[in-house]
């Protein structure tokens, strides 16, 4: 129930940054065209990327719900880390590479007696596009904040499977931060009446994108390599599997993320001795029950026994 309730809320964030981001990104560009801004050219790449982006992290959510079939057994869970990766490319390459370029052109260009337009435009539209985003954001904070509990915000990232609850987050955090730039640029270019501040404001815009697609890009590899759970989480489960009266010893305990809530644990346990082959398949469905309750997302736990000292014999038990 928990993790249907998580992805739910996932997906009113996604789909409200998708709609704010589009709006935005029509307003900027027609503002770019009226005004010339090179840090409105940068914003209305970095909403219309947003709003791509958008658009692949719902595809991953969705693709990672079907169910599994033959050519993929364990599941789809990871397409939503594939389609999050690519939005972080999407981010550097696009967003924040475009941004960094538009504005590194601008000041090659621009003259140092450049008469500057009038900003009113700008101006007006820098404030529209922080009231969507803000409320994008704030709807995306909400769930962000009902997701992490009592954990630190960087520690909750950190830790986090499901990299929708964040992508989210920082992208608008990013689109707030970029929209500053872009006020600043613009407001000190016309105070000073210097027309390279307005490239500057670009360049900044871009650099800010690469650093949050620099981040996504690390944690979305690291799940794409396949995670599993953390120190003290595995050091739960073995205490858990060894308080079992049944179970003299546990051995490696692998763990992998399959998706965001699909948890894949194989482990090697030695049962006291003479316990009998019935006694073992108990003590393994106990095994199975403390853990999916203590870890819900856990979908299959393999076991495998690693000797039958009551008869000497080495011997492997399949999940049950």
């Amino acid at each position: 129930m928990e993790s249907m309730t998580t992805q739910g809320s996932s997906t009113i964030a996604v789909v409200a940054a998708i709609t704010g981001n589009l709006i935005i990104a029509i307003i900027k560009f027609a503002a770019a065209a009226i005004t010339g801004s090179s840090a409105m050219i940068s914003e209305g790449i970095h909403s219309l990327v947003d709003t791509g982006n958008g658009g692949l992290v719902l595809l991953g959510m969705n693709r990672a719900r079907q169910p599994a079939d033959e050519s993929h057994p364990f599941g789809h869970g990871k397409s939503l880390y594939f389609w999050t990766h690519v939005v972080a490319v999407s981010i550097f390459g696009i967003g924040g590479g475009m941004s960094l370029y538009e504005g590194i052109i601008h000041i090659l260009h621009v003259t140092p007696a450049a008469e500057l337009g009038d900003p009113t435009v700008a101006y007006i539209v820098l404030a529209i596009s922080f009231l969507v985003e803000g409320g994008s954001f704030s709807v995306a904070m909400k769930q962000f904040l009902q997701a992490k509990g009592n954990k630190g915000a960087w520690q909750f990232i950190n830790q986090s499977k499901d990299p929708s609850i964040y992508t989210v987050v920082l992208e608008d955090s990013a689109a707030l931060l970029g929209l500053i730039f872009a006020f600043l640029g613009i407001f000190f270019g016309h105070l000073f009446n210097n027309a390279y501040l307005d490239g500057v404001a670009s360049i900044a815009i871009g650099l800010l994108l690469m650093s949050v697609a620099g981040f996504l890009a690390s944690r979305t590899r690291g799940l794409l390599l396949g995670e599993g759970v953390n120190p003290d989480e595995l050091a739960d489960i073995r205490r858990r599997v060894e308080s079992d009266p049944a179970v003299e010893s546990a051995g490696d305990i692998l763990t992998m993320y399959m998706g965001p809530h699909d948890l894949l644990v194989n482990m090697g346990v030695r049962f006291t001795p003479g316990t009998t082959a019935e006694q073992m398949h108990e003590a393994i469905r106990r095994i199975e029950a403390d853990l999916h309750s203590a870890y819900p997302e856990t979908n299959r736990v393999y076991i495998e026994a690693e000797s039958l000292p009551a008869t000497g014999v080495q011997q492997r038990l399949p999940k049950v």
